[in-house]
């Protein structure tokens, strides 16, 4: 994922960057799933980094209030991490702060009129 990652931020140094005809094909290899994965995850860690930021924490804070290394908080932060649900979960519970919203979530309830077996929905 590193490399995935270090391919597809290349556009604000490809001015300064020597064209290397390796790195051009591998470049091609990246699909559109591959790098929205890769984007959504460095959102992911963008947002981390926000709310640590706006709370005068560090990486070191997180680690301390989850439990692990100050190593994994800092490879978990590096946008090339496969965040769990549960991991997200956990970050946002430590940190008071939501660190995804699901957008278009219209929950609806299902009503059964019990004798006239009629159904509606209303939200």
């Amino acid at each position: 994922m590193v490399i995935y990652r270090y391919l597809l931020t290349t556009k604000k140094n490809e001015i300064n960057m020597k064209r290397n005809s390796i790195m051009e094909e591998s470049r091609k290899l990246i699909t559109p799933e591959i790098k929205k994965r890769v984007d959504l995850s460095i959102d992911i860690s963008n947002r981390i980094f926000d709310i640590l930021e706006m709370k005068g924490l560090k990486q070191k804070d997180l680690a301390k209030l989850l439990g692990k290394s100050e190593a994994e908080i800092s490879k978990w932060l590096q946008g090339t991490h496969n965040f769990t649900i549960d991991t997200i979960l956990k970050i946002q519970e430590k940190l008071g702060e939501p660190v995804l919203r699901v957008v278009g979530n219209n929950k609806k309830k299902i009503i059964k009129e019990s004798q006239s077996e009629i159904y509606s929905i209303t939200e």
